[in-house]
C-alpha cells in the first residue's frame, strides 16, 4: 500500500504528518471513508480522535449537519435510547447527506447504556443493497482487553464496533512531525489572535524534542497558543522546561537507567533528586499564594534569602502576577 499524503484532505494541516504511521493512518482513513463499516479510533487523550472521525465524515461525503457527536462519559441508558436512536432512526431529509454517529469515548458507558446501544447497533445481516442510514465511529482511549476480561465492557457490543481499528500514534511516537504540527499551529493562532508569529530558537526546538508529552497534539497546540500570546517563546517554554525537569521519578529513573545500559534498575539518586524539585516547587508556590505574592514575606516565611527565593521562582518557570510596586505591602 502506498503511504503517499492524501492530497484532498480538508484542513491537511491538522492531519498533516510525514512519519509513517501518520501516513499509513491517512490512507487507510481515505480507504473507509466511503463505506459504511464501524470504525474504532483508538489512541490516547490529545492524539486527534475527534479531528479524525470529522475528517472520515467530510471524506464520505457528509456535511456538518449530519455529524452528530454523542459524549458517552455523560449519558444515562433513557437518554442514550433517545439520542442515538435518534440519529440512527430519522430519515433523512433530500438535502441531508448519511449521517454519522460519533461516540465519543464509548469505554466510559455503563452496563445499562452498554445494553441500550447494543439493542440499537445492526448485526451485521443488513442486506447489501439496503443502505445505512448512518455509519458508527467509536472512539476510546483505554484498551478494550482489560475493560473486556474485568467484566467492564461487553464482548459482543466491542464485536460489533470494531469493523476497522484505527489506532492514532502518540505524538512522542511521531515526533519528527513536531517542528511542522507546531509553526502550524503557531500560524493558525497568530492569525486568530492578529499578532506576530514568534520565533522559536535552537534550544526551544531541543527542549520540545526531549519532552515527553503527555497531552499529545492538544498539549502542542495549547503551547503554540500560549507562545503566540505572550509573543515570546521561551517564556511561552517555562512551565514545559519544569515539567522536563521535574518528571516523575519513575520515568527519569527509567531514562536514567537507559542511559547507564541497565534499563529496569532504578537510580535513587535520579528518584530522591526529581521529588525534592517537586516538594521545593510546592512549598515556593505555596508560600506564593499565602503572601499574595508578595516575594519578600514569602521569603521570610521559607527562612531563606529574597536573592534566593528570586532565583528559585525563575528555575521553577513561576510568572509573577503583581507589579514590583506591589512588593512592600503587608
Amino acid at each position: 500500500m502506498a503511504t503517499q499524503p492524501i492530497a484532498p484532505f480538508p484542513n491537511p494541516a491538522f492531519v498533516y504528518g510525514q512519519s509513517a504511521d501518520l501516513q499509513s493512518l491517512n490512507v487507510l482513513a481515505a480507504e473507509i471513508a466511503s463505506t459504511d463499516i464501524p470504525i474504532l479510533l483508538v489512541g490516547e487523550s490529545g492524539t486527534g480522535k475527534d479531528v479524525y472521525a470529522r475528517l472520515i465524515h467530510r471524506l464520505s461525503g457528509g456535511n456538518e449537519k449530519s455529524f452528530v457527536r454523542v459524549n458517552c462519559g455523560a449519558l444515562d441508558a433513557g437518554q442514550m435510547l433517545n439520542d442515538v436512536r435518534e440519529a440512527f432512526e430519522k430519515e433523512a431529509d433530500t438535502t441531508e447527506s448519511r449521517r454519522t454517529v460519533f461516540l465519543d469515548g464509548v469505554h466510559e458507558l455503563d452496563a445499562a447504556c452498554q445494553r441500550a446501544l447494543l439493542s440499537l447497533l445492526p448485526d451485521g445481516e443488513r442486506k447489501s443493497d439496503t443502505p445505512a442510514l448512518a455509519r458508527v465511529i467509536s472512539s476510546t482511549s483505554c484498551k478494550f482487553e482489560k475493560e473486556i476480561e474485568a467484566g467492564r465492557f461487553r464482548l459482543e457490543l466491542y464485536f460489533r464496533l470494531n469493523g476497522v481499528i484505527l489506532r492514532l500514534p502518540a505524538l512522542r511516537e511521531r515526533k519528527e512531525d513536531i517542528p511542522d504540527l507546531l509553526e502550524c499551529f503557531v500560524l493558525k493562532h497568530a492569525n486568530d489572535l492578529r499578532k506576530s508569529a514568534p520565533e522559536i530558537g535552537r534550544e526551544a526546538r531541543k527542549l520540545l524534542f526531549s519532552y515527553h508529552w503527555p497531552g499529545n497534539i492538544r498539549e502542542l497546540e495549547n503551547l503554540a497558543r500560549k507562545m503566540v500570546a505572550v509573543g515570546d517563546a521561551d517564556l511561552a517554554l517555562a512551565d514545559l522546561r519544569h515539567a522536563r525537569e521535574t518528571q516523575p521519578a519513575e520515568e527519569a529513573a527509567s531514562t536514567q537507567s537507559e542511559r547507564s545500559g541497565s534499563p529496569g534498575i532504578t537510580s535513587l539518586k535520579v528518584a530522591a533528586r526529581a521529588a525534592s524539585r517537586k516538594t521545593e516547587r510546592e512549598l515556593i508556590l505555596k508560600a506564593l499564594e499565602h503572601t499574595h505574592w508578595n516575594r519578600k514575606r514569602a521569603a521570610r516565611n521559607l527562612q531563606i534569602s529574597y536573592k534566593s527565593l528570586l532565583y528559585k521562582i525563575k528555575q521553577i518557570g513561576a510568572q509573577v502576577p503583581f507589579a514590583e510596586e506591589n512588593e512592600e505591602k503587608p
